[in-house]
């Protein structure tokens, strides 16, 4: 009997140590996995476009990112998606931005987190308002399934997406390395580089060309004007003041001219349409003198057709299923809009038909540079292709000559990378900042032309 009592005190505490062993364990399996990190995230994302964060990983497997990574990898575009939780470790506020930044590749963006689902976009890959509107659609009609909604995006977004995928100039490096390799010596690289340069020279001819059949027509309608204007310089009330007035409107119109037929790539176009906004301001100005009205403010030209000359009033308007929102106007289309008409919207020929001016792509951004500066309210533009803009080097400067009494001055972005692309932190953060995944409608509650996001998509 002692000996039995023995062995049981002797093993009563290694139970004990046994048992609270054997619980810590279960309760180390049991707990939640922890968020893994930004870093983590990012450095995937670079080699397989797909992230999943081991915390979600119960709730988007394994085996759905391999098959969501296959097709992207197969689709060849620029896409990026993350499902994370909702931690610290990745910070709602910034979290886009982030991502951005450290993936550093133009391209498309979406993230789930939590229960929230956001996408982002560079505006050469994607245009603000198309990712927005295939990011809301998406999480919509997928009712909170992580994977029906992510494969819904991308599968929207790699039929507009621009640019290659990141995989595949790695793919390629298997046989374009030994390639170079060989041809070094016979001068082979060089070759490379030059067929990439061919590609953007083209790129570039095709953008010009479609800009030149515009801006053709808007140098056309100011030399109308100046046959249409009944002025004599040398008439007897004719003054100093109205002969430079007038002098300008002429200059004006020669430097478009001339500096359109030496137009060798997009960028170009931006004087021409400069020219022309001084020279109709030009002529504003001298037809107050004639009349003996008050001189004219300088202010941006007619946001709905520049060639209607200077804006005289700010008027509210939305667009076609968008938001309400404060443009510049001129007294014709003012008073259209008053009594409950349509105003006289300017429209460029795309692929899908004509177009008003602001859909029509980031082609048109220097064209638009040349009218409005960096002095366009950046709300102005908000749900529209011209808000894109901004982003490229056509557009995006502090306002060169213009001083309108319009303050903003879009983004500074001047970096020349294109969709597919690596541009580091080089990109318009202002089309990946403002997310805030804890909640809040699309758009503003559904409305489809205005605000970013407002919150991403869920709780």
């Amino acid at each position: 009997m002692r000996t039995v009592l023995r062995r049981s005190r002797a093993t009563g505490p290694a139970a004990v140590l046994a048992a609270l062993l054997g619980l810590l364990m279960v309760l180390g399996l049991s707990a939640p996995a922890q968020a893994a990190g930004l870093n983590d995230a990012t450095d995937t994302l670079k080699k397989t476009q797909v992230y999943v964060d081991p915390a979600m990983s119960g709730r988007f497997s394994k085996d759905q990112a391999d098959a969501l990574a296959k097709k992207l990898k197969k689709a060849d575009k620029p896409i990026f998606v993350a499902v994370l939780p909702d931690s610290q470790a990745y910070p709602a506020k910034s979290l886009m931005n982030d991502v951005r930044t450290k993936v550093g590749i133009v391209g498309v963006y979406a993230v789930w987190r939590g229960n929230a689902f956001d996408a982002r976009a560079d505006a050469k890959a994607l245009s603000k308002g198309s990712v927005s509107n295939i990011a809301g659609s998406a999480f919509r009609a997928n009712n909170g399934d992580i994977n029906a909604t992510v494969n819904d995006f991308v599968d929207q977004a790699v039929k507009q997406t621009k640019g290659d995928g990141p995989q595949h100039s790695a793919s390629a490096a298997w046989i374009v390395v030994p390639v170079a390799l060989l041809a070094l010596a016979g001068g082979g690289v060089f070759l490379l580089f030059r067929r990439a340069k061919k590609r953007k020279a083209e790129k570039a001819r095709a953008e010009l060309a479609q800009l030149r059949t515009v801006v053709d027509e808007d140098i056309t309608a100011f030399g109308e004007e100046l046959d249409r204007l009944d002025f004599n310089p040398g008439a007897p009330g004719a003054d100093d003041a109205q002969r430079t007035d007038y002098t300008r409107a002429l200059d004006s119109y020669d430097r478009a001219k001339r500096t359109m037929d030496e137009a060798k790539k997009p960028d170009d176009v931006r004087p021409v349409t400069e020219a022309l906004e001084d020279g109709r301001f030009a002529l504003a100005t001298l037809a107050a003198r004639r009349d003996g009205r008050p001189l004219p403010e300088r202010r941006v030209p007619c946001f709905f057709d520049p060639r209607h000359g200077p804006s005289t009033t700010d008027v509210t308007w939305a667009p076609p299923g968008g938001a309400a929102r404060t443009v510049p106007a001129c007294a014709d289309d003012a008073n259209r809009l008053a009594v409950g008409q349509d105003p006289y919207i300017r429209t460029v020929e795309t692929e899908h038909g004509h177009q008003p001016y602001w859909n029509a792509g980031p082609a048109y951004s220097p064209w638009a540079g040349g009218y409005f500066g960096g002095g366009m309210l950046p709300g102005l533009l908000v749900g529209t292709m011209l808000g894109s803009m901004i982003s490229s080097p056509g557009y995006a400067y502090a306002g060169g000559h213009h001083d309108h009494g319009y303050s903003g001055g879009g983004a500074d972005y001047t970096g020349g990378a294109d969709a597919g692309e690596y541009s580091g932190a080089a990109f318009n953060s202002s089309d990946f900042s403002g997310a805030d995944f804890g909640g809040g409608d699309f758009g503003g509650g559904g409305d489809f032309g205005g605000g970013d996001f407002g919150g991403g998509f869920g709780d």
